[in-house]
């Protein structure tokens, strides 16, 4: 457990959103919001909003291979969160550094596609985040379709389905797998967290509202943050899951764009 003269340092490795509800920005917001110092490296940069993703272009994997060692040479990184990667390229610049430089906990959001439904990952990277940076993860959060696109597997449609396909994942390398219940068809919103001694349901009541724009990022970020801390994965996972929740039951109270509003990443903090 960290100490109040210890702050600690999370690194995001993720695209850019400059709508800043998700991606790079909402990570840093969200490490913010639980505590840490927040550091990025960019993958790529996308123009979109609330609406939607109109373009995106990538950075070269070397460069994002080179943001990774000039900050590992000077800065002590003590948690790291991966999100979009893009690429099969860029995905091995990435393993390559953590592999080499990298001693922190990992948490690493699959990022497939966008809130409007742009895709964010080629086809070819998806091997290469299954057999690269799936074995370097200390938690994996993937959402349904995702989980199911590093498996071939049909998209769960039950509990059931969720704890197998998320012990499936885990066998691939990573010590921990949560899989996000949101798309079940299910009056709540179960997460299942699969680990070494054993499985945990979060059990969240579904929010009516389309501010939900960066949900998986957020909860992402905010699991990196609290494994900085020197929190256990159930801790952090349950931590972090109800912070993203007061963030969603709060997005009423900001007005950013007309389409899937942002999150209040700051509603713990701004009571105005």
């Amino acid at each position: 457990m960290t100490t109040p003269s210890h702050i600690p340092n999370v690194l995001a490795i993720a695209g850019s959103d400059p709508s800043g509800g998700a991606g790079i920005q909402a990570d840093l917001k969200a490490f913010s919001a639980r505590r840490a110092y927040g550091m990025a490296a960019i993958t790529a940069l996308t123009a979109q909003n609330t609406c939607g993703v109109s373009a995106v272009h990538l950075v070269p994997p070397d460069l994002v291979h080179q943001q990774l060692t000039t900050l590992f040479d000077d800065v002590r990184v003590d948690a790291v969160k991966i999100g979009m990667i893009a690429t099969a390229d860029i995905a091995m610049a990435v393993a390559d550094a953590l592999s080499a430089r990298n001693q922190a906990p990992v948490v690493l959001d699959p990022v497939m596609v966008a809130k409007g439904g742009a895709s964010l990952l080629h086809d070819d990277a998806v091997n290469a985040v299954r057999e690269r940076l799936l074995p370097l993860a200390t938690l994996v959060t993937p959402n349904l379709p995702e989980a199911a696109r590093l498996l071939d597997l049909p998209v769960a449609g039950t509990r059931d389905d969720m704890l197998a396909q998320a012990t499936a994942l885990q066998r691939l390398g990573p010590l921990a797998v949560l899989i996000k219940g949101g798309h079940l068809a299910d009056e709540a919103s179960p997460d299942c967290l699969v680990m070494a001694d054993g499985v945990h349901w979060f059990e969240t009541a579904r929010i009516a509202t389309t501010n939900t724009h960066g949900t998986g990022c957020t909860l992402s970020a905010a699991i990196a943050a609290e494994l900085a801390h020197g929190h256990t994965i159930d801790h952090a996972v349950r931590a972090a899951k109800q912070y993203v929740t007061g963030a969603i039951a709060a997005a009423h109270r900001l007005t950013v764009g007309h389409g899937h509003g942002p999150t209040h990443h700051f509603h713990e903090l701004w009571h105005a």
